[in-house]
């Protein structure tokens, strides 16, 4: 699965090929027909992978203690570290955009674990809105959207960016300020406006 995930997400689809992924992961080319039906059926298992993983790690926060507020934001740093960890989750996301996420579309488990993080999200901001920690009337998946653009579009566009500012995207201390002020824009968007 890691030689396809990195074969993916280094060629996209159409420029992984199954022999190089199988030679990488030292199995026969067969053995990804057998497992997986075809290259299709891999790529589905891969995108799964990476979004399996996200999806889980966000499910080992607990934050059912947490003020609503800050578990919203933890929820947040959680989200800007993993994309950050995981070049190949952002380059697999951005080529299955590309492809109108033809592929994403055929996934039995995707939605299956990516609905419980919306309710969690749900859950804060219920809590945040009766305590009035939290603005009244967002909706969930509205919310975790904001969340990933903030956390996403700088790491996916990062080459094209870095050209057109003639500055370095990948530098650690322009990912940091920037992670900094997203989490701020986020913390004065979520805060109950002053009367």
């Amino acid at each position: 699965m890691q030689s396809a995930i990195g074969h993916f997400a280094k060629g996209g689809f159409n420029g992984a090929r199954t022999e190089a992924i199988a030679r990488d992961a030292d199995v026969g080319n067969r053995m990804i027909y057998h497992y997986f039906g075809d290259k299709e059926g891999l790529y589905v298992a891969a995108l799964d992978h990476v979004l399996t993983g996200l999806r889980l790690e966000e499910l080992k926060l607990d934050l059912s203690v947490t003020p609503p507020l800050e578990g919203l934001l933890t929820m947040f740093d959680f989200t800007s570290g993993h994309f950050e960890r995981h070049p190949e989750l952002v380059r697999l996301l951005s080529a299955e955009n590309l492809l109108g996420a033809t592929y994403l579309q055929r996934s039995e488990a995707t939605p299956q674990v990516a609905s419980p993080v919306v309710g969690q999200i749900s859950d804060l901001l219920r809590r945040g809105e009766a305590e009035q920690s939290v603005r009244p009337g967002l909706e969930p998946l509205h919310v975790y959207v904001m969340m990933v653009a903030l956390s996403y579009f700088h790491l996916s566009n990062a080459p094209t960016l870095s050209a057109i500012w003639n500055r370095d995207l990948t530098d650690s201390a322009w990912r940091a300020e920037h992670r900094r002020l997203s989490r701020e824009m986020l913390r004065t968007f979520l805060r109950p406006e002053a009367d």
